[in-house]
């Protein structure tokens, strides 16, 4: 156990609409779980969210709330949100009483704001994950009702979040994740040659479009150099049928669940640089080439810019990740071993694995403090 099992009957997470919210609740789920197995945990999320799929296909309790995104200007949501506010607050606490809970921990998305709000009229203790630089909306708020933030990354301190750097809770699949010794088992899961050099692309959950159309434009050429790919395109992205004949396996899928065995597969991997995709191909040491999402406040290229910095990778603007930047840039990388093995051991000095276990000891100490008054 790690020092107070007694207070940690019931623990409410909040945190959704994207996946970005939700892994890292439900890999702290786990973790709960592990260190205290009878803990009630009990998810928030909203009857649109992507929660609704994937919470409760995966054995966890969900409540759903009413909530709304803050409005970023004056209009007439504006005008609506402290009577919307109201009301999804008090839903929220109504929650938190039925299930009698010691301590909400959010991890950012509208649904967190009332139950941000919840706990703190119920003066319940409050601890809130942010792994962003800036911090989204709902956090930013939620940092003024408690002093317990946990911190992803380190170079968010750097800029000047306040918090404590915890690392970013991960699956164990990925946490523990040998990928070397799981190498052979990943590429026969894929249909891959287990000898070959293997780029692995992804653009999230829903893809993007520019790494897609590079990607399959320079298949003929990587196929021609021995160089095989795993191309998942994403859900919401025009089917990438994978091109014969071009002297190497080329495995296109809209969506792959155990994305562990993508990690293993590949020897480099072309991405976004959303958080959590940064702090999963850390832990593991995975080689990659960034390609920070062009359009919002750039957080993506902050994301990245440390692990590349420290030459566990590289960055390409979006507007210049064209077929020949992957034909005269990744694939020489790719057929160079030595220089990936580098930049797999710069890679995994940045990551950290136990940022479940981490925030575990910082939801332990807020609630012991709440205790002791």
């Amino acid at each position: 156990m790690t020092g107070l099992p007694e207070t940690l009957r019931s623990v409410v997470l909040a945190g959704g609409g994207t996946g970005g919210h939700i892994e890292p609740a439900l890999a702290f789920a786990q973790c709960l779980r592990r260190h205290y197995p009878d803990v009630r945990v009990t998810c928030l999320g909203t009857p649109k969210g992507l929660e609704t799929q994937i919470i409760p296909a995966r054995g966890w309790d969900l409540e759903l709330v009413p909530a709304y995104p803050l409005p970023r200007k004056a209009n007439l949501d504006l005008v609506r949100t402290p009577v919307r506010m109201a009301r999804a607050t008090k839903a929220t606490r109504k929650v938190l009483d039925s299930v009698s809970a010691d301590v909400v921990v959010g991890f950012g998305g509208y649904v967190s704001v009332p139950a941000y709000l919840a706990a703190w009229r119920r003066h319940t203790p409050l601890v809130i994950h942010e792994k962003d630089t800036p911090p989204g909306v709902a956090n930013r708020m939620g940092a003024r009702l408690t002093k317990w933030i946990a911190l992803g990354f380190e170079h968010q301190q750097e800029a000047g979040q306040s918090g404590e750097v915890v690392g970013v809770p991960l699956r164990p699949a990925i946490a523990q994740l040998d990928r070397e010794a799981t190498r052979d088992e990943a590429r026969k899961f894929f249909d891959l040659d287990p000898d070959r050099p293997t780029l692995v692309v992804t653009g999230g959950s829903q893809g993007a479009r520019t790494l897609n159309e590079a990607t399959f434009g320079a298949a003929a050429a990587l196929g021609a150099a021995g160089i095989q790919v795993l191309h998942i395109y994403g859900a919401r992205n025009d089917e990438v049928v994978a091109p014969k004949d071009t002297g190497a396996p080329y495995v296109s899928v809209p969506f792959v669940e155990r994305m562990e065995l993508a990690y293993a597969a590949a020897d480099l991997l072309l991405c976004r640089g959303g958080a959590m995709t940064c702090a999963e191909i850390f832990a593991v040491g995975l080689p990659a080439v960034y390609v920070p999402y062009p359009h919002g406040n750039g957080e993506q290229r902050r994301n990245a810019l440390p692990v590349v910095r420290a030459g566990g990778g590289m960055l390409v603007e979006d507007s210049e990740l064209t077929v020949s930047y992957v034909e005269n840039i990744i694939l020489p990388l790719l057929s160079n071993s030595a220089e990936l093995a580098k930049m797999s051991a710069a890679a995994g000095r940045y990551g950290r694995r136990d940022g479940d276990e981490a925030l575990l000891t910082l939801v332990e100490k807020a609630v012991a403090q709440a205790g002791a008054k």
